[in-house]
């Protein structure tokens, strides 16, 4: 049974009842409706409760100020800066299993079993239909060509989407070049950069810019929103590769807690999301790519178009966010 857990009374009950060998406690910044079928499958698959607590910030502060009595088995987030900062913060520990070693391959995971991706999703280009060209943009370098002045949309630079992908961008480039692509980039924008990723694509509907930088997912977001239907069907994706690479990824993941006072328990999760019916399950829910070699993405995440992952490992990616962050401030790129 899927239960959630909010509150601090509940929180404090918890930790005194988290030995129960028919448990599982989750700390996730996942949203209830994306992990819950999931879940829920996998109790009534295995008789295990899973208690899950939504955070919208300052998991790692909580894991610390919680150490050993902390009730929580896992955590679960997205992007590789996040699941690294959990390891950083030596709130983590390692998981030896051949059975997600198998699943999830090597670029997809802490070299020291630390963290596990789940599924990937692709910061793409998503391009008016009527204002934008079939080939007229490819790559994630020519976002800087003057030719693109006043007609870029995107979210702040220093969202970890973005950073992410200026940590890609100073692995394939370095730092020098990378901070002038930002320049170049900044100098092309619309409009200061605000809102989230279905904001970019709602300005290029209303005609504000041309092109925008977005996560794959959202497009799901849009057509799943009879509100937003028409801002997701008047842009087509691109999938833009670097110059000397692929398309930039990032991922959903998870991690087991130093705590982690059900181990035995929490590992069984882990290796079951990472295994075939339940990452494709996980990914058609979402609108991502599943991780697992063999499985298929969702039918519409496949009309989209081909993918071809960047071959950085996303801990490189991981290492490079304060440099990233630097240079993006250094630029004033959301000024």
């Amino acid at each position: 049974m899927f239960r959630a857990f909010t509150t601090i009374a509940t929180m404090l009950t918890l930790t005194g009842t988290a030995m129960h060998s028919d448990e599982i406690n989750v700390y996730s910044y996942r949203q209830p409706e994306l992990i819950k079928p999931l879940f829920d499958a996998f109790s009534k698959e295995t008789g295990i409760d899973i208690n899950i607590a939504f955070l919208k910030k300052g998991l790692v502060e909580k894991l610390l100020a919680e150490g050993d009595r902390s009730p929580a088995d896992l955590v679960v987030t997205v992007d590789i800066s996040r699941l690294n900062s959990v390891v950083e913060a030596g709130v983590t520990q390692s998981v030896s299993s051949e059975i997600m070693n198998k699943n999830i391959p090597s670029k997809f995971r802490d070299p020291d079993g630390h963290w596990f991706g789940l599924t990937s999703r692709a910061r793409i280009i998503y391009a008016s239909k009527e204002r934008v060209l079939d080939g007229e943009v490819t790559t994630y370098e020519d976002l800087a060509s003057s030719k693109w002045s006043g007609r870029i949309c995107t979210r702040a630079g220093t969202n970890s989407y973005n950073l992410a992908l200026t940590s890609s961008m100073i692995a394939h480039h370095g730092k020098v070049e990378a901070k002038k692509w930002l320049h170049g980039l900044k100098d092309n924008l619309a409009r200061k950069p605000s809102g989230n990723d279905r904001a970019q694509v709602k300005a290029i509907w209303s005609g504000e810019c041309d092109i925008s930088i977005g996560n794959t997912y959202y497009m799901k977001k849009l057509l799943s929103n009879k509100d937003q239907r028409a801002w997701a069907e008047s842009v087509r994706i691109i999938f833009p590769k670097f110059e000397n690479g692929g398309t930039h990824v990032n991922l959903s993941g998870i991690a087991l807690t130093k705590a982690a006072p059900n181990k035995e328990n929490a590992i069984k999760l882990m290796e079951w999301l990472t295994g075939e019916d339940a990452q494709e399950i996980y990914a058609e829910k979402n609108g991502e790519y599943p991780l697992r070699p063999g499985s298929n993405p969702s039918e519409l995440v496949s009309s989209w178009g081909k993918l071809t992952p960047d071959t950085i490992p996303l801990i490189t990616l991981a290492k490079l966010r304060p440099d990233s962050l630097r240079i993006t401030e250094e630029v004033g790129f959301d000024e």
